[in-house]
């Protein structure tokens, strides 16, 4: 089965913020970037990324080369439903699972513990922290 991810903001930002070449968050991104899965995205969530990157110090550059990657790397969702079976604490967390309901993803990847919690009702995509994803990566390589 092919893996199809939403990586929430926080795990896009410790990609870019960690010097570890260990790092979980980079190694998705590497693997992301050398096609091992698909990274689903929607408008809103890439002006989010671009929103985040701008205000953790991300130079114009940086931001461009990245939001460039995601325009031709991934596949935009088209949120044609809108209906969620629980919402999240934190209404901005919304889109994440909207974008993983449409997309048919496999996984949404978080830090936040507000989609954590939501594991329990959603069943047909992991809701996991790094880890989670780059288990079920590593068993398809």
């Amino acid at each position: 089965m092919a893996i199809r991810a939403v990586l929430d903001t926080n795990v896009v930002l410790a990609a870019g913020g960690s010097s570890n070449t260990n790092s979980p968050n980079r190694e998705i991104v590497h693997r992301w970037l050398a096609g091992e899965f698909t990274l689903l995205v929607t408008d809103d969530i890439i002006a989010e990324y671009a929103e985040k990157l701008a205000s953790h110090g991300k130079s114009t550059q940086e931001r461009v080369e990245f939001l460039s990657r995601v325009f031709l790397l991934s596949e935009t969702v088209e949120i044609r439903f809108f209906h969620l079976r629980h919402y999240p604490a934190d209404l901005d967390d919304v889109i994440f699972l909207l974008c993983a309901i449409n997309g048919e993803a496999t996984h949404l990847v978080t830090y936040d513990p507000h989609l954590l919690d939501l594991r329990v009702f959603y069943d047909d995509f992991a809701i996991c922290l790094p880890l989670g994803l780059l288990s079920a990566l590593r068993k398809t390589t």
